[in-house]
Order: structure tokens, then sequence, then C-alpha cells
């Protein structure tokens, strides 16, 4: 029975009552049907009142009908804010769960004001330093700095939200900095020594840009992250057997599972015999990033926030996940062939010391941050190592990645003998001429007692031309020039006893 009927009783009762009221009914607004809003035209007839509509048991039934048309909205407001209370109950628990991947994502960092520059996240471009550290190698650092360990991965990459833009430039770990009061240092100690703080500080000196943000990167993660995004797919350069990278990668195109990417971005000694590992590592770790920005921005929100979700456990960063995200989202759509941009610090070796240490070449290193500062790729042109396929840096030139793309013929080539052969260097000078190169001098060497011919470049970014030169030529050992040789052009060819008819 619905409640309005005991109320309408109750009005009934209360009027019987009051026996001395004159016998004259009213009708409040909440008993009239409409439909009966006009009366009979023959009102005075009171011999058939029920019919007419206007009885007692015909007034209860159209009361009961309004109260129940007036209480429904009563009733739907009443879902409505039960509904709201579920909803801030289910809001309080994901803001609760988002500030627990926060605080993952910012565990262990030191403060960092002091050392970042702000910038609107997604309306400007920004710089940002990416370390990759791998806790799970063997390592021989300084016992004082056994909880902080050296990065092996260092990136400084700018971000451009605006135009969907990003370049990754990888600066060597063994760079030498001087650190003050501790002395003479590698790039890779400085996180070791001083944290998060001190990273991002060398890394702003050394480039002469302002850092916004900064994130540390446990390789184990990577595993994680590959294997939620179900893989990525990878133009793997040469095949990877390297023990101590964790076993073998296949070459070509195909997807990598978790463990071949954290490989293929491990992988160092397997490249000893071709040239420096660290520069093969350097450029396949940039390889497997723009993989997995390429399959993270091509996904929807949810596999977004998910990957963000598994990054938490394994990345540091003063980023927020709600940021992450926002980022994501800026990029999706952008084609990371054509739009991310990689490269290398130019660096030439040194041993000092006793130890061997990379220093900064700066009239190349000062030219190619002017080019990232201005939004356009760090190098003029994509650089591949012959031999491998390797790309050393990526343009942003029109390539399937495959490692196919043009390398340059236009270095200065000196040739000289080094053999007691007469005219081998004039042969060797006429090959290279005839493959396309501009030899500027032929002459003999200092001395005819070489052994094997060598083709020695000077600038850091002519290692795929010079592996080219050697192959033009039949092969020759390939290195860069440590200030042993004295140069005046971009190549010098030393013929060697290999090369005797």
């Amino acid at each position: 029975m619905s409640i309005a009927a005991p109320l309408l009783e109750n009005a009934l009762m209360t009027n019987k009552r009051n026996t001395n009221r004159p016998k004259v009914r009213r009708i409040h607004a909440a008993e009239v049907d409409y439909d009966y809003a006009v009366m009979p035209k023959n009102h005075d007839d009171h011999t058939s009142t029920a019919a007419s509509g206007y009885s007692r048991d015909a007034a209860r039934k159209r009361y009961a009908e309004r109260m129940r048309r007036r209480n429904r909205p009563r009733f739907v407001r009443k879902v409505l804010i039960a509904l709201a209370i579920i909803a801030v109950v289910g809001a309080g628990s994901a803001f609760a769960y988002v500030q627990v991947i926060n605080g993952n994502l910012s565990a262990g960092l030191d403060d960092l004001d002091g050392s970042l520059v702000h910038t609107e996240l997604t309306k400007e471009p920004f710089y940002m330093v990416l370390l990759g550290t791998d806790a799970s190698i063997e390592r021989q650092d300084d016992p004082e700095y056994a909880e902080l360990f050296r990065t092996d991965t260092i990136l400084l990459a700018r971000i451009d939200p605006v135009d969907k833009k990003v370049t990754l430039v990888s600066m060597p770990r063994d760079t030498m900095i001087d650190m003050g009061e501790y002395g003479t240092q590698k790039l890779n100690a400085a996180y070791a020594i001083g944290g998060a703080s001190a990273a991002v500080d060398e890394v702003a000196e050394i480039s002469g840009v302002g850092i916004s943000h900064f994130c540390l990167v446990d390789m184990d993660g990577l595993k994680q992250v590959v294997d939620a995004l179900g893989g990525i797919e990878v133009d793997v350069p040469v095949a990877i057997d390297d023990e101590d990278a964790g076993g073998h990668v296949d070459s070509g195109l195909h997807t990598l599972d978790g463990e071949e990417a954290l490989i293929l971005c491990r992988a160092r000694n397997c490249f000893d015999e071709v040239g420096a590992g660290d520069s093969f590592r350097a450029a396949n770790q940039r390889l497997v990033l723009q993989a997995i920005a390429n399959k993270v921005l091509s996904s929807d929100v949810a596999t977004i926030a998910k990957t963000a979700t598994t990054l938490s456990e394994y990345v540091s960063t003063d980023l927020t996940v709600n940021e992450i995200v926002s980022l994501a989202q800026a990029f999706q759509g952008i084609d990371a062939q054509s739009n991310i941009y990689t490269a290398s610090m130019p660096t030439y070796s040194e041993y000092i010391d006793d130890l061997w240490y990379e220093l900064i070449d700066e009239p190349e290193w000062w030219a190619m941050m002017d080019r990232v500062d201005r939004g356009l790729p760090p190098t003029e042109s994509t650089e591949i190592d012959y031999v491998t396929g390797t790309v050393f840096a990526n343009a942003g030139e029109e390539s399937d990645g495959s490692g196919n793309a043009e390398i340059t013929k236009d270095g200065l080539i000196n040739v000289r003998n080094g053999t007691p052969q007469e005219g081998l260097g004039g042969d060797i000078a006429a090959q290279l001429e005839a493959a396309g190169y501009y030899v500027v001098d032929v002459a003999n060497a200092d001395v005819d007692t070489y052994e094997t011919t060598m083709v020695i470049y000077d600038s850091n970014n002519r290692e795929p031309e010079a592996r080219q030169i050697a192959e033009a030529i039949g092969g020759a050992e390939v290195f860069q020039n440590d200030g042993t040789y004295t140069m005046h052009d971009d190549f010098l060819v030393v013929v060697g006893a290999d090369k005797m008819s």
C-alpha cells in the first residue's frame, strides 16, 4: 500500500471529528486529477456521485497516484546521491592508487629543486636526463658508493610535445668530468657520488642547457615493460652472441620479448672486433627505446596507463603518473623513425693516469648542441656502421630502419705507402677514386714496415665512412686517431704489407 493512503485516511478522519465545521468539501491541488477539473454540466445532480469521479474512493485513488508521481523525482535523487557516494569512494580509491604509483616513481630521489628548471610540460620543448643502471651486473665500483650504482646508460633527451619530436643523445659513461672536491671522475660516477641532483648538474654543465626532468631506469625493469607491451618490433642490425649480456638475439626484423630486448641493450663485448663496444651498445639502446616509444604511443590510454604502472616499479623520476600519461597522449601518432632523432656525443679516447677516458670533441659537440637546441637532428645525415648496419645517428631521413641509408663519400683522403713495394700507394688511391672518393695526396709513410693496412679517421661521426673506405680497398683496420698520427684531412689510409702482391 502506498504511504500516501494512510496520510489521506488520517486527513479524512480529522474532517469527520470536526462536526461543527460547515460541510464544505475543499479539494486541494494535490488531489485534483486534471482530467476531471471541469465540473459536469449538471452539477446539481447528486444522484450519481460515484460515477461523477468525485467519490471518496476515486479521490483516494487519484491522491495516491499523485503522491507516487511526486515521490518519483525524490527516488531518482536518492539513487543519484547513492551513485555519487560510490563514485566519490571509487575516486578516492583511484586517487590513493595513483598516489602509491607516484610514491614509487619518486622513491629514492634526492632534492632536485635546485637542479631542475621549470617548463610547461606539454606546451614547450624541454630537456630531460635519462640514466640507466644495471644492478644485476657484477661491479668493481668503490664500496663507498655501493648503494648508488654507477650508470651505464646516460642520455640527454630533448622532448618537444608541440612539434612531436624527440632527440636522444648518448653521453659516453667514461666522459671525463671535474667534480670539484671529488676530483677527476667519469660521468657515470656522478649519480653514484651525488645522486640525481649531481647527475643533472653535470649533464647541464656539459650540454649548456637547463634540465627540466630526471629519470633513472633499472635496466631489469626494461624486460618487464617490454613484456607488458607484448613485445616490441626491432630490426636487429647484427646477430648478438654475448654471454656477458645474457645470450643470443637473432638479426633481422622480428618481435623481441623482454629478455631479448635486455640482451640487445647490454651487449658490448661482441662488438670489440669491429669497433668501440660502448658505441654499439649505446646505439642499440636508442634503437630499443625508439621501439618502445613506437609501441606505447600507438596504444590506447589504458595500455599507456598500464605501462606507466609497470614503469613505476623500476623507474625513479620527478614526473607524476598523470604527467607521464599526458606526455604520452601528446605524442600519440608520432612517427618514431622520422621524428625521434638519435646520436652520440662526439668524443675521443685518452689514457690518463692508468685509466681510459672519453674527452669531449668541443667544436663538434657545441655544433651538435646548437642543432639540437634549434629542434634539428643532431647530425646532418643518418650515420650507419657499414659492417654491422648499426645506426649511430638517425637524422630522421626516410628509411625502413634496416641500415641501408647512403653513407657519404665527401671526405678528403691522404694515402701513405707503408711497404717497400713501389707504387702500391698509387694503386690503392686509384681504387678509392674509382669508388667515388677524393684522394688529396699520395706519398710514402714514415717507415715501410707496416704489416696491416689502416684507415684512420679524425672525427667521431666519420667512422661509418671510414669503414666503407676500408671495404672499398678490400678490408683494413679502422680506428679513430688518438693523436698518434698527424692528419690534415678527414682520413688517412696507411697501406700495409697485407696489400703487397
